[in-house]
C-alpha cells in the first residue's frame, strides 16, 4: 500500500534537500521508501543544477532503519525471507550512490539513526547532527549482523575496537561521544540544524563542484577501494543470519514487545 510523500525533494537553488517522510515511524525503511530512496539519489546525481545534497528526516527521528513491522516474518517456522537479496535489491544501491555520486552529500541528522538508517548516514561525506541525537547498531537486538555498509564504514571511522563494542551490544552511541570519535562533524541545536545543514551545501553548491568530486573519487580508491564487494558479502552473510531462529527468536520479540530468548541457533 503507497504512503503519500512518503519522501520529499525540494530543490533550493543549487542544493537539493531529500527528506524522509514517515514520522509516525521514525522514518523507518519499508520497500516503498527504500526504492523512492533509490529513484531520489539517481536524479540528484544526473541533475546538472544540482550541486549539493543533504538528506534528512521528518519529525523527531532521521531514520530507525528496518520497518520491522512491515518485513514478512513468520514466527512459527514457515519460510523464511531472503535478507541477502533484500540488501541487495534495496539498501545497497542507496549506500553506493552516496558514495560515488561525484557531489558534496550532507546527512543532517534531526533525530535517532539506528540500523540502516546509521548506515546511509555513515556514506555521506559530512554529518551534522541535533543536540539529543544517539546512533544504534541495533541488528544484533533482532540477531542479524550490521549491513548497508556499518561493517565497511564504521571501523575507518572510529576505529575497530569501539565500532565492535557498538555493533555487540547495540547500545546507543550520543551525538557528544559521536563527535569526540570523530564520527560526526557538528551538533547544533535542533531549530539550527537545517539552517547550518543548508549554509554548508550553500558553500559546497558555489564551489568547485568537479574539484570535490575528482576529490571524493580519490578518497575513494584510497579508503574504500572495496566498498561494493563489502556490501554483496555483508548480504551473503545476512542472508544466514536472517535464516536463524535466533532473528525469528528476534522480531517476535520485538513485535511482542518483550526481551528476546536467544538459542545461538
Amino acid at each position: 500500500m503507497s504512503e503519500e510523500n512518503i519522501l520529499l525533494v525540494e530543490q533550493k537553488d543549487a542544493v537539493q534537500v531529500i527528506t524522509l517522510n514517515r514520522p509516525d515511524k521514525l522514518n523507518s525503511f519499508n520497500d516503498e521508501l527504500t526504492f523512492k530512496l533509490q529513484d531520489a539519489l539517481k536524479e540528484a546525481e544526473r541533475h546538472e543544477g544540482t550541486r549539493a545534497i543533504v538528506i534528512t528526516g521528518a519529525g523527531r527521528g532521521f531514520c530507525a532503519g528496518q520497518d520491522l513491522q512491515s518485513r514478512a516474518v513468520t514466527a512459527d517456522g514457515g519460510q523464511r525471507p531472503s535478507l541477502g537479496d533484500s540488501i541487495r535489491r534495496r539498501y545497497n544501491p542507496i549506500i553506493i550512490r552516496i558514495r560515488r555520486m561525484e557531489k558534496p552529500v550532507i546527512a543532517a541528522i534531526n533525530g535517532v539513526a539506528a540500523g540502516a538508517g546509521a548506515s546511509v548516514t555513515f556514506a555521506c561525506d559530512y554529518r551534522i547532527v541535533a543536540e539529543g541525537v544517539s546512533f544504534i547498531q541495533s541488528f544484533t537486538k533482532v540477531g542479524l549482523i550490521p549491513d548497508s555498509g556499518s561493517t565497511f564504514f564504521l571501523p575507518r571511522l572510529i576505529g575497530l575496537t569501539k565500532a565492535l563494542e557498538l555493533m555487540y551490544s547495540a547500545e546507543k552511541l550520543d551525538a557528544a561521544e559521536a563527535l569526540r570519535l570523530g564520527l560526526i562533524n557538528k551538533i547544533v541545536a535542533q531549530d539550527q540544524l537545517m539552517k547550518e545543514a543548508l549554509e554548508l551545501a550553500t558553500k559546497l553548491s558555489v564551489g568547485p563542484t568537479k574539484a570535490f568530486g575528482l576529490t571524493k573519487r580519490a578518497v575513494n580508491r584510497a579508503v574504500f577501494p572495496d566498498l561494493e564487494e563489502l556490501l554483496d558479502y555483508e548480504a551473503s552473510l545476512q542472508e544466514i543470519a536472517g535464516r536463524s531462529d535466533d532473528f525469528q527468536e528476534g522480531v517476535k520479540a520485538f513485535v511482542e514487545k518483550r526481551q528476546p530468548s536467544y538459542s545461538g541457533r
